[in-house]
């Protein structure tokens, strides 16, 4: 196959190559059909999105779903979604409706400072290092300071700058540190510019071969960029829940315990609080991969990965909470280009920064403690098999006939693809390798 820079061909060029190169044959018109579908027909909207990624062919769809009952500071909410795995948005609405009539959710940001470092190598004293970073140190504030203006009016901006000597790491291993305070905006690309003109200022300043300049990046761990949030109440107010109030809160606190102590269920203790945070970050145009970082350095900030939320039964109260890094934006980036996102913010009531931080923990909370009640109760699958099976039967193209009897076979009972598969030869009577 010739080399092919694929960037300077149109969108219908680059499909054309990939299906050309990539598909099989018989398969081509089918794999056209399918992207066809997919294609957003304004053109407006498509070249839009089209110019968010390089070498674009198509688009892939995701449910845009809302979570309801959401009542969060004392406001009500209905919180955009965007996900493909089942019964999470049914587990955060039922959640959400648990804790409504319980005085609802109560979150607080606590800290939105952001960080970005220049990594450098000098091949001096630290005496030296610390002389040069005090003689340019003023410059760099003032270049900063202009390429914040905007910022600046809206009370963000550079908030520290120092050097931090690395070298117990790798030898001759220094750190310039900037933190931020970037508004309503996630600010990745305005850090980054800064540490990058701060760079530049430090090699006219010091333009000497004892100091290299390794790179210029924002952190995506913000352990000073945080949010809690929690729900309380007494505990004998837990009722509508299968088992009594005071059990269920005891094998509540065993759970946690576990994942205190076990990093097998801590990981997918934390996967689930992420399953809706994730969701929300995808609606409102942020970076859904930058949280789960945060989140997962920040649960094993003590050398031990431990869980993101805590219980206390103490005085025979259940408080419940989430303490949780999440850095996003309002305005800016995704959110201000992608529409479908500038609708979830306007669902949301147009939040700033710390209030869309505060939805997010909060609806983190509620998967979780979803999570757990399903575990300590029911069983997780109990909830995710409606919607398994409505996924299998769809797959195979099932009439709605066959799914209302396959649904009424299989209804409370532990199913598995080649069970339906099987029960749907049977309903059509003809071998089960012709479906």
């Amino acid at each position: 196959m010739k080399k092919i820079n694929i960037q300077n061909l149109s969108k219908q060029e680059r499909l054309k190559w990939v299906i050309d190169n990539y598909i099989a044959a018989p398969n081509q018109e089918h794999v056209k059909k399918i992207i066809n579908l997919y294609e957003i027909k304004n053109a407006d909207i498509s070249s839009i999105q089209e110019q968010f990624i390089e070498n674009t062919i198509a688009n892939f769809s995701l449910p845009f779903a809302v979570a309801t009952n959401f009542v969060i500071n004392d406001k009500n909410y209905c919180i955009p979604m965007v996900i493909e795995e089942s019964s999470v948005v049914a587990a955060a609405s039922n959640s959400a409706k648990f804790w409504m009539h319980r005085g609802g959710f109560k979150s607080k940001v606590i800290s939105k400072e952001k960080i970005g470092h220049i990594h450098l190598f000098y091949y001096g004293s630290t005496d030296n290092i610390k002389s040069i970073f005090e003689y340019i140190k003023e410059d760099i504030i003032k270049a900063i300071d202009i390429i914040s203006h905007n910022m600046k009016k809206r009370n963000g901006g550079l908030r520290s700058i120092k050097l931090i000597n690395k070298e117990q790491l790798i030898a001759n291993y220094y750190q310039i540190e900037m933190t931020f305070d970037t508004a309503d905006s996630m600010g990745a690309n305005l850090i980054n510019t800064c540490l990058e003109e701060a760079a530049k200022i430090i090699k006219s300043k010091h333009d000497k071969d004892d100091l290299q300049i390794i790179m210029c990046i924002l952190s995506n761990y913000n352990p000073n960029c945080i949010v809690k949030s929690e729900v309380s109440c007494e505990i004998k107010d837990l009722k509508g829940i299968t088992l009594d109030p005071f059990k269920f809160a005891d094998k509540f606190k065993k759970a946690i315990d576990i994942a205190e102590n076990e990093i097998y269920r801590a990981v997918t203790h934390n996967k689930g609080i992420l399953n809706g945070i994730d969701a929300l970050m995808i609606a409102t145009g942020n970076d859904f991969r930058a949280v789960e970082a945060a989140a997962h350095s920040y649960a094993c900030r003590d050398k031990h990965y431990k869980p993101l939320t805590k219980l206390s039964l103490e005085d025979d109260i259940f408080s419940f909470q989430i303490e949780i890094p999440i850095c996003l934006g309002t305005v800016g980036g995704l959110t201000s280009l992608h529409p479908m996102a500038k609708i979830a913010l306007e669902i949301l009531q147009n939040p700033n920064s710390d209030t869309l931080m505060e939805i997010a923990a909060a609806l983190g909370l509620a998967q979780n403690f979803a999570a757990i009640s399903s575990l300590i109760t029911t069983g997780i699958q109990k909830g995710h098999m409606k919607l398994h099976i409505n996924n299998i039967l769809n797959k195979i193209n099932a009439s709605e006939k066959e799914k209302k009897i396959l649904s009424d076979m299989f209804r409370n009972k532990p199913i598995s693809y080649s069970q339906i598969i099987n029960k749907l030869s049977e309903i059509r009577n003809i071998n089960k390798e012709n479906l």
